[in-house]
């Protein structure tokens, strides 16, 4: 944890109990963790964001085990309680198609002992933002573009790749998406 006050680095204390049953030893590294995760993560969505740097804080949780793990699972409730905030067992592929290998195109942010955590594929979130279209959303995009975490061009193809499979999500209108892709991937 280097003495870094992130998200993942105050995760592990709070979860602790629970690891320590585990057999696994997690000494606490900063006082209140509870609390200074939720300043940490009280004010807007998006941990990506929050980690990237272009927003200082998040309400929203979406996270995805890999593999999913009962003790894991059962354990989010009361973090979810204590901390106030919105945990959601969700990723980019409840949402939209998302092309296989994703694993493999998320970017690695820290180990705390025998968990690894990363940044959901990108290009995923970033079609993810697209699609349920708000502004926050659509911003988050742009931000994602200036700071060369994802591709115009890129992103177009990621798209073309998975625009055959949206009939597996009835839910989405497969010519608006296109559409809003278009525009928020176009060329500037």
């Amino acid at each position: 944890m280097d003495g870094v006050e992130s998200v993942p680095a105050l995760l592990v204390p709070i979860g602790a109990p629970r690891l320590q049953r585990l057999g696994i030893v997690v000494p606490p590294p900063f006082a209140s963790p509870e609390r200074r995760l939720y300043a940490l993560l009280q004010q807007t969505e998006g941990a990506t964001a929050v980690l990237f740097g272009w927003r200082d804080s998040t309400i929203d949780v979406d996270i995805k085990i890999v593999p999913d793990r009962d003790h894991l699972l059962r354990a989010i409730p009361s973090i979810k309680e204590n901390l106030r905030i919105n945990v959601e067992l969700a990723s980019p592929l409840d949402f939209i198609p998302v092309p296989d290998g994703w694993e493999g195109r998320s970017p690695f942010i820290r180990q705390e002992r025998r968990a690894f955590f990363h940044h959901f594929d990108l290009y995923a979130q970033a079609l993810a933002k697209i699609e349920r279209g708000h502004s926050q959303d659509l911003d988050d995009v742009q931000e994602m573009l200036r700071r060369g975490l994802i591709d115009r061009a890129k992103g177009l193809e990621y798209f073309a790749a998975v625009e055959p499979f949206l009939y597996r999500y009835p839910f989405l209108d497969p010519q608006a998406l296109h559409a809003a892709v278009n525009e928020a991937l176009g060329r500037s």
